[in-house]
C-alpha cells in the first residue's frame, strides 16, 4: 500500500498541485531579486503560481469534459434519462449534471429544455443542482488542494443533495409553476452561445466524428477561459490578499472553530456572488491556510458556485417565485448540513 500512498501524494502534490511550479516561480522572483518570503514577494508568488496553474488545469479539463459532453448532447441526455423513474431518475440526472456545464447559469437553458420535452420535475431539478455544484472538474480540481478523500466527498454529498432536493420537488407536485413556454409537451430549442456546451442543444442530433468533438472541446476551451478568467483573476487577487495580508486570527475569529454560526455566514455570503469553481478555489486554498474550518469553506464554495444571483434572475423568468423559494431553501439548508458534516469530520479527512 506505500506503493498507493506515494503514488496519489505525487499525483496530488506534482501533478494536479504543481509544487513543482510553485518552487519555480519562487526561484524565478528570487533572481529577479524580489524575495518570496517577504509579504509583496508571497503575494506575487501565490498570484502567478495561482493563476498559471489554475488556468492549465482549467483548459486540460474543459477540454475533457467537453469531449465526454459530445456523446451526451441534451436530446440523447433526454432518452435516457426517459428510461428511468421515481428515485432512480432523479440519481441519473444528478449524475448526468457532473458532464454538463461548469456555471449555473450556462445549466438553466437545458434545464428548460428538459422541462419542456416532458421530463418529471424532479429530475430536471436534480440536474440542475448538480451541473454547477458537482461537475466532473470540481473533483479534479479540489483534489488538486484539498486531496482526493475530500475531493470524493464533496462530490458524493453534492449529488445527494441534488438527489434529495429534486425528489423533494417532485414529492412537492410543483409542475404548474413552470412557465408555460418551458412547461412539459413543449418543445423548447436552446440559443447557442450560454457557454460550456449549450451549443450542443439541437433538436435533431447528429454523430459527430472526432475531429468534430476535438474541435468542439477545442471551442469550449477557448470561449469558457476567455468567460472565467475574470472571475479567476479576481479569485487569484483575493487568494493573495487573504494569504499574505489578513491576518489568521481575522479568519480563525470569523470562520474557525470557534464560531459556530460559521458555516451559515459562509453560505449566505455566497448566495448572491457569481462565480464557479475555478474563482472560488484560490480564495478557499488562502481561507485554509489561515485557519478556516474545511466545511465553512465548501459551504461558501457550493453555494457561490450553485445559487449565484444572475442565475436566480434568470431561473426567475421560467419558475414561479414559490417553486424558486423552494429550490433555493432546499439548496441552502443542504449545503449548510454539509458544510457541518465536513466541520465535524475535517480531522478524519485532512
Amino acid at each position: 500500500m506505500n506503493w498507493a500512498s506515494g503514488f496519489f501524494d505525487f499525483l496530488q502534490n506534482q501533478i494536479l498541485g504543481m509544487a513543482w511550479l510553485n518552487t519555480l516561480v519562487g526561484n524565478g522572483l528570487a533572481a529577479l531579486g524580489l524575495d518570496p518570503e517577504s509579504q509583496v514577494g508571497a503575494s506575487l508568488q501565490f498570484f502567478i503560481y495561482d493563476l498559471i496553474k489554475i488556468s492549465i488545469l482549467l483548459c486540460v479539463l474543459i477540454f475533457a469534459v467537453s469531449y465526454l459532453q459530445s456523446y451526451f448532447p441534451p436530446e440523447r441526455s433526454r432518452r435516457i434519462l426517459s428510461r428511468f423513474h421515481g428515485l432512480k431518475a432523479n440519481t441519473v440526472g444528478a449524475v448526468l449534471g457532473t458532464i454538463t456545464p461548469f456555471c449555473s447559469c450556462s445549466s438553466i437553458p437545458i434545464f428548460m429544455g428538459f422541462s419542456a420535452a416532458g421530463l418529471p420535475l424532479g429530475v430536471t431539478f436534480s440536474f440542475l443542482i448538480s451541473s454547477p455544484m458537482v461537475d466532473l472538474a470540481s473533483l479534479v480540481l479540489l483534489a488538486s488542494i484539498f486531496g482526493f478523500k475530500i475531493a470524493f466527498a464533496y462530490v458524493i454529498l453534492g449529488l445527494v443533495i441534488a438527489i434529495v432536493g429534486g425528489t423533494i420537488i417532485e414529492k412537492l407536485k410543483m409542475e404548474s409553476h413552470i412557465a408555460q413556454f418551458a412547461a412539459p409537451g413543449i418543445r423548447q430549442p436552446v440559443a447557442p452561445g450560454s457557454g460550456s456546451g449549450a451549443e450542443l442543444v439541437e433538436e435533431t442530433e447528429l454523430e459527430l466524428s472526432r475531429k468534430e468533438r476535438v474541435d468542439y472541446a477545442t471551442e469550449q476551451v477557448k470561449e469558457t477561459f476567455v468567460s472565467v478568467i475574470p472571475y479567476i483573476l479576481i479569485g487569484v487577487g483575493i487568494g493573495a490578499l487573504i494569504h499574505n495580508w489578513i491576518p489568521q486570527s481575522w479568519v480563525e475569529t470569523a470562520l474557525g472553530s470557534g464560531n459556530p454560526f460559521g458555516v451559515v455566514m459562509a453560505t449566505l455570503l455566497g448566495v448572491p456572488m457569481y462565480a464557479d469553481i475555478f474563482g472560488t478555489l484560490p480564495v478557499a486554498e488562502a481561507l485554509l491556510g489561515k485557519g478556516a474550518q474545511l466545511g465553512t469553506i465548501l459551504a461558501f464554495m457550493m453555494a457561490t458556485t450553485t445559487l449565484s444571483l444572475p442565475s436566480m434572475i434568470m431561473l426567475k423568468r421560467v419558475i414561479s417565485g414559490r417553486l424558486l423559494a423552494v429550490f433555493v431553501s432546499i439548496c441552502v439548508v443542504g449545503i449548510i448540513i454539509v458544510g457541518y458534516f465536513f466541520n465535524f469530520t475535517q480531522y478524519l479527512l485532512v
